[in-house]
């Protein structure tokens, strides 16, 4: 029965990251919003890149035109926006990560184990976002529709890594090993 459950798990692991690999971004990204004049990650959207400039998460919001033109508004929720992506491409990262390493390392309560490593990766994950800063944003003219980029890169995922203390040693251990060969994964850099 034990063997069943953990062939059935990688099976479900290996969809889990071929539908997160097909669908969490690539290193080149086709437009999809064909907004004229927009800058590129307009365009591109939410996404996880690999470039000159490192290891890339990119979380894009927008925000119509609220109230009284009241821009700070506007650009506040463009900018939480953007951060809830973050958040959102980021959680189905560290979903990766944690999937890989209880695959790669069974244990004898793995319920226990798993609720565990769900716990700290989420903390890890709300620890990462207070890294990203919004790096970009951008007013459609014709819609009056603010744009906002916000950006977390993977070294900054690495420095956060170094100051948690409360974590599962094996897990950590994991994540130093292999946070960029996932992320070259979700990128479709596979190697």
């Amino acid at each position: 029965m034990s063997k069943l459950r953990n062939i059935l798990n990688m099976v479900v692991i290996f969809a889990v990251t071929i539908t997160l690999v097909a669908c969490a971004g690539k290193t080149k990204v086709k437009s999809d919003l064909h907004i004229k004049r927009a800058p590129d990650w307009v365009n591109e959207g939410t996404n996880i890149l690999k470039n000159k400039k490192g290891r890339l998460f990119h979380g894009v919001g927008s925000a119509p035109a609220m109230g009284e033109g009241d821009m700070s508004l506007q650009t506040s929720t463009a900018d939480n926006r953007a951060r809830a992506e973050l958040a959102r491409i980021l959680s189905s990262y560290m979903e990766v990560v944690s999937n890989d390493y209880a695959s790669a390392s069974p244990g004898d309560d793995e319920a226990s184990t798993m609720q565990s490593v769900s716990r700290q990766i989420e903390n890890f994950s709300r620890l990462n976002l207070t890294g990203s800063r919004i790096i970009g944003r951008w007013r459609d003219k014709k819609t009056n529709i603010v744009y906002s980029l916000a950006e977390l890169d993977m070294k900054q995922v690495s420095k956060t890594l170094d100051g948690v203390e409360e974590m599962n040693q094996g897990l950590k251990q994991y994540l130093v090993n292999e946070s960029e060969n996932v992320f070259d994964r979700m990128a479709g850099d596979v190697r």
